[in-house]
């Protein structure tokens, strides 16, 4: 049996989630160093512990979302935007640009927490 088309709707649908998710945990990395500056430490250690929880999801699943295996049964494409709404260079250093910014913003965060204590 043939595979469905790559614009099949639950394709789309796996898409539009994957993408969902993705738009939710670069708002909490975004919102830590904002809710720093804003001295709302108790957010910023909630978007903190929001975005751990999803790194400890993509390390037991070997670096990858789990939504790329549901995306992957509806599509034989493999390109590394193949499974979200994102243009392919963004896919391709998604975890590169993401993860300086989670780690430069919780550094940042816990310097201000820091200053804050003093």
């Amino acid at each position: 049996m043939a595979p469905p088309p790559a614009h099949s709707a639950p394709l789309i649908a796996v898409k539009l989630l994957h993408t969902a998710v993705w738009l939710f945990f670069v708002a909490c990395i975004l919102a830590i160093p904002i809710a720093g500056v804003l001295r709302r430490f108790s957010w910023a250690a909630a978007a903190f512990g929001l975005v751990l929880l999803e790194c400890a999801i993509l390390a037991a699943n070997r670096g990858r979302c789990p939504l790329t295996d549901v995306a992957a049964r509806f599509t034989p494409q493999r390109a590394d935007n193949f499974d979200i709404y994102l243009p392919l260079w963004l896919a391709r250093h998604n975890k590169a640009i993401f993860g300086a910014l989670f780690l430069a913003g919780s550094l940042f965060t816990l310097w201000l927490w820091l200053q804050s204590r003093t």
